[in-house]
């Protein structure tokens, strides 16, 4: 199939090569055009606007960050809005409050295309190898349209109910993930005192109810953190996972829930950035409250 991909972030680029290597033809656009030059040399096209991109594919792809790069990605004057969309497949995977999709999705739908919004679960390791988790919100015949491209990304793929409701499944999974790494670095910053090798305790820690799964992945990588190590690739960073968290307690806010844990993991993520750790990979959150000195 012919698919566009309109944003090369981390996970955008990860999955253009993950298309490109299961046998589609891809397209991509990005605002850096430096960062389309791996994905060329794998084969990738490249357009020269987003309007552009629409003409030469059948299903698009966004991975934005945050709602004005959405907004400028559909809406600028050589947008994709202002491309040929008649008849084609919009799959939107960013990590965005459920209105900003339901929003686009109108807008989407008055050009003549079909909408579907898929968050999803994992990071770039797994979006290489196909193994992410894809949270849908759709109308049931859009998803099916849209699942033969994203069974190639993940090895599980969610139908959450119409446009909106994959976005709110995200925030679901997500934030008790985004709690937990400040929850581990006041576990850490108790234990400090006992002198462990960070290695021993990540890998206890793993075997326990006092690890998510998440930590037999990433406790290697923790561990090198509390050495003041190089954790290696980021793959998630800390300014993201804060960026998602104001989402998730402005989401809350608007549905008159208290999301105490929420509101809280801001402030200690902030005080984390505050610091230069904002590109660090989010995970760093924990060894930042680990060796922070009491106030």
């Amino acid at each position: 199939m012919r698919i566009g991909i309109a944003g090369l972030g981390r996970m955008g680029a990860a999955m253009a090569a993950r298309l490109i290597e299961v046998g589609h033809e891809v397209t991509v656009w990005n605002r850096s055009a430096a960062k389309t030059k791996p994905l060329v040399d794998a084969g990738a096209k490249v357009a020269a606007s987003p309007a552009e991109l629409t003409r030469a594919v059948d299903a698009i792809m966004t991975c934005l960050t945050v709602p004005d790069a959405i907004d400028q990605v559909y809406g600028a004057a050589a947008g994709l809005l202002a491309g040929d969309l008649k008849g084609k497949l919009v799959i939107e995977m960013s990590t965005v409050r459920p209105g900003v999709e339901i929003a686009l999705a109108e807008k989407v739908r008055a050009k003549g295309a079909a909408f579907v919004e898929c968050p999803v679960g994992g990071s770039t390791g797994p979006a290489r190898q196909g193994k992410l988790i894809g949270l849908m919100g759709a109308e049931p015949a859009d998803a099916a349209r849209a699942k033969p491209i994203l069974d190639q990304l993940c090895r599980r793929l969610e139908h959450c109910g119409p446009v909106g409701s994959g976005e709110l499944m995200k925030f679901t999974v997500n934030m008790p993930l985004m709690i937990y790494w400040q929850a581990l670095g006041e576990a850490l910053a108790t234990s400090r005192s006992l002198g462990l090798d960070p290695d021993r305790v990540m890998d206890l820690l793993s075997d326990t109810s006092g690890g998510p799964n998440v930590l037999k992945v990433r406790g290697p990588a923790v561990a090198k953190q509390l050495k003041g190590a190089d954790a290696g690739p980021v793959t998630f960073d800390l300014d993201s996972g804060l960026k998602d968290l104001r989402a998730m307690l402005a989401e809350g806010r608007a549905r008159g829930l208290e999301l105490p844990l929420v509101e809280r993991s801001i402030a200690c993520y902030e005080e984390a950035a505050r610091q230069g750790l904002g590109t660090s990979e989010v995970s760093v959150v924990s060894a930042y409250w680990a060796g922070r000195k009491a106030r």
